[in-house]
């Protein structure tokens, strides 16, 4: 395992390289075709580097499937092994990627090969699709998702688990972002400051209006990320921008917190406010069909004897996509730390123990009723109604 780990990091993969995927993709194929799966890989159309779909060679169209996220892509830029090379010490590796999600990769891979060894003849098939875009938004492979996520079971995600417990993720947030815009009026800051309307003035006083919606207790976070504006010094700003971050736990937060944003109004007169965006990431939320995987989960950890533990994450995930559709688990991935940071590593040790508990929900029977369409709000095109909702 730590063998096959070392091989995915070391094909550095950025999203923004989406040549780059190739080496590691080929990697899992070739592992996946040894293990009886039949592997296509679904070409990208110039902002991915597409996805690898497999599926069991022997597998009925007509039976239950259960769905198997991950991706290949990491954040880190072609080159970075030079300053940050694989170290394994202590049955801790550290690497690029390693923790977030290549980790997560190997242990379903074996877990997959662990099943086929033993012979053991699944009652719901494992359907796999790693994606090469999720660092950057999912923007092309999500209409696949959906598409694989409204017709199956279940749905497994390899993400990192949530710290060094290893808490398997059963909610996370809904995301948005929004750009706004301020138009003002320029001129000279020192002959005639007063002709002008700043466009910056007033972007302050957005910025204390967007910092008002934040409620810790909720867990809404609305963040300033990025701001831009005027040209010189001793001009008044006639333009500025921010780029805001958006967190929210339910669908109705993120209708709520969408609409005052929109609902911006300017304060310094002569200046003009302009809002695009939306929160068109919906949250993965503790549904019923969720929380029935959730407790199957639980109790077939406890057959291994581990006591498996829940908890929110703030990021997002393509599992925010599939709950929408299907019941779904995310956090299967590697117990570790530092995902985006150079200390990122995950714990070797933990890598078996995943595995163990991966093969086993791989066995579970088919889900009664999780694959309703009217629980996630699907329309006929299938796509969630929060998405017609907040679409902009």
């Amino acid at each position: 395992m730590v063998a096959f780990l070392e091989a995915l990091v070391r094909a550095e993969s950025p999203s923004v390289v989406p040549e780059s995927q190739c080496p590691v993709q080929s990697l899992l194929a070739g592992s996946l075709r040894d293990d009886g799966f039949r592997v296509r890989i679904i070409q990208g159309h110039g902002k991915s580097g597409g996805l690898l779909f497999a599926a069991p060679r022997q597998r009925s169209r007509s039976a239950p499937f259960q769905l198997l996220l991950g991706h290949t892509d990491t954040v880190w830029p072609l080159g970075t092994l030079a300053r940050m090379p694989i170290e394994l010490e202590n049955e801790t590796l550290k690497g690029p990627g390693a923790y977030d999600m290549k980790g997560g990769l190997v242990q379903l891979v074996f877990a997959l090969r662990s099943l086929r060894f033993l012979g053991v003849e699944l009652a719901v098939a494992p359907v796999a699709l790693f994606n090469s875009d999720e660092e950057t938004g999912s923007e092309e492979s999500s209409l696949q998702i959906r598409r694989l996520a409204r017709r199956a079971n279940r749905c497994y995600v390899f993400e990192p688990a949530l710290g060094l417990s290893g808490k398997l993720k059963t909610a996370r947030k809904g995301a948005g972002q929004f750009t706004i815009q301020i138009e003002g009026r320029s001129a000279h800051a020192g002959l005639d400051p007063t002709a002008g309307a700043s466009a910056i003035l007033e972007l302050s006083y957005v910025i204390q209006s967007l910092q008002a919606l934040n409620d810790t207790e909720r867990g809404i976070s609305v963040n300033v990320g990025q701001i831009d504006g005027g040209i010189r010094p001793n001009v008044v700003a006639a333009f500025s921008k921010a780029i805001v971050d958006v967190r929210v736990p339910t669908v109705a937060d993120g209708l709520r917190i969408e609409a005052a944003i929109h609902r911006l109004q300017p304060t310094v007169p002569g200046t003009r406010i302009t809002v695009e965006g939306s929160v068109d990431v919906p949250p993965l939320a503790a549904t019923p069909r969720n929380r029935q995987l959730w407790n199957a989960a639980r109790e077939a950890g406890r057959r291994l004897g581990m006591e498996l533990e829940e908890g929110v994450a703030g990021g997002v995930s393509d599992g925010n996509i599939a709950s929408q559709y299907t019941a779904t688990l995310d956090g299967l991935g590697a117990v570790g730390d530092g995902a985006h940071a150079v200390h990122e590593f995950l714990d070797c040790r933990k890598m078996i123990e995943r595995c163990v508990l991966v093969a086993l929900l791989l066995t579970l029977p088919p889900l009664p009723g999780a694959c309703s369409t009217t629980e996630g709000a699907v329309d006929s095109e299938g796509q969630g109604e929060y998405f017609q909702v907040s679409a902009r």
